[in-house]
């Protein structure tokens, strides 16, 4: 008898304390789908969840993961079939071979899709979304500067921009992702470095900059913002200055950087007419409409599948979080079970 398999963390503050477990496969519930998971996404919110730094972690025991893609083992719903392909969110719990899912948090996996690339793209691609649009108000043919460029947001922001005509420039941390961005078609590839504000100003040349989607925090926070047009508006959804080089938290250098993380005076931005605006996807998972609103705009851009940049078996979750945390990766990291 094929069993549940998962992983759960007993005690936050390593990334030891996740620890793979098995159990019967559950029960499926009245109004809800079971869906036996193919593919697993990896997000920054797991490590920080981990490591008890995420504000929206469940106390006590919980099993991490945002997202993930399968088929319809059992169903509830008149929305769903067995053997039906999904994707889908879920706060939490997504790192488990069944998920017993809320119908309204599944979607059809799009078809000629791999499950790898069905794991790659509710998260990232809701967090390009809304950031763009929904905050970013970006308009047709607009500069937008991307951080964190190379990454599974970063890539489909770029993508999602693209069918705005916008002018692209993505950031990146190392000079061996600048290939991925050429081929992808931004318009200028910036490596981040101590010129980053010289180059950023020799990328813009006569252009105004009007949007930022910012990840890293300290100076290149500074630098995009200081060079933002008047009306531009600087959206942050991550901080990747924070994320713990270790198993553990380095909480002395955590606080050291947290005193010095960066901060706006609103006086200065009245003056300067820019915004700063900031956002925390989990909370989309309550606001059901607004979450199927979005997926709607989404469709009708017709966006190609997500790249899919490393892949690793789900018992080999170790590796998987060890690589996603050194910041060396591209595009999307997926598990597969089975």
């Amino acid at each position: 008898m094929r069993m549940r398999e998962f992983y759960r963390v007993e005690k936050t503050g390593s990334l030891r304390n996740l620890k793979p477990q098995r159990s019967e496969i559950p029960v499926l519930e009245k109004g809800k789908v079971l869906v036996g998971v193919r593919s697993v996404g990896l997000n920054y919110a797991d490590l920080f969840a981990i490591m008890g730094l995420y504000s929206a972690t469940p106390q006590g025991p919980f099993i991490p993961g945002l997202e993930f893609s399968g088929d319809v083992l059992a169903s509830d719903s008149d929305q769903f079939q067995v053997g039906q392909q999904v994707m889908g969110v879920t706060r939490f719990g997504g790192y488990d071979s069944h998920i017993v899912a809320d119908p309204a948090y599944l979607f059809p996996l799009p078809e000629g899709w791999s499950y790898e690339e069905g794991a790659a793209f509710p998260v990232q691609t809701f967090t390009a979304y809304y950031a763009l649009r929904t905050l970013g108000d970006l308009k047709p043919g607009q500069t937008v500067l991307i951080h964190s460029a190379a990454g599974g947001v970063g890539l489909q922001a770029h993508r999602i921009a693209k069918k705005y005509d916008a002018y692209t420039i993505g950031v990146v941390g190392s000079e061996r992702k600048v290939e991925l961005l050429t081929r992808e078609g931004f318009d200028k590839t910036l490596v981040r470095g101590k010129h980053f504000r010289q180059a950023l100003r020799q990328a813009l040349g006569d252009r105004a900059l009007n949007l930022v989607l910012e990840t890293t925090g300290g100076k290149y926070f500074y630098d995009s913002y200081n060079l933002l047009a008047p009306m531009g508006r600087l959206v942050a959804y991550g901080s990747a200055q924070f994320t713990p080089a270790s198993h553990r938290p380095n909480y002395i250098s955590l606080l050291f950087r947290y005193l010095f993380r960066p901060r706006v005076d609103p006086l200065t931005m009245i003056k300067s007419n820019k915004s700063v605006m900031a956002f925390n996807l989990i909370w989309i998972y309550e606001e059901k409409e607004l979450m199927h609103g979005m997926l709607r705009d989404i469709q009708a851009l017709h966006l190609p599948p997500p790249v899919v940049g490393h892949r690793f078996e789900f018992s080999n979750m170790a590796a998987a979080l060890a690589l996603f945390q050194s910041g060396n990766t591209t595009g999307k990291v997926v598990l597969n079970i089975g």
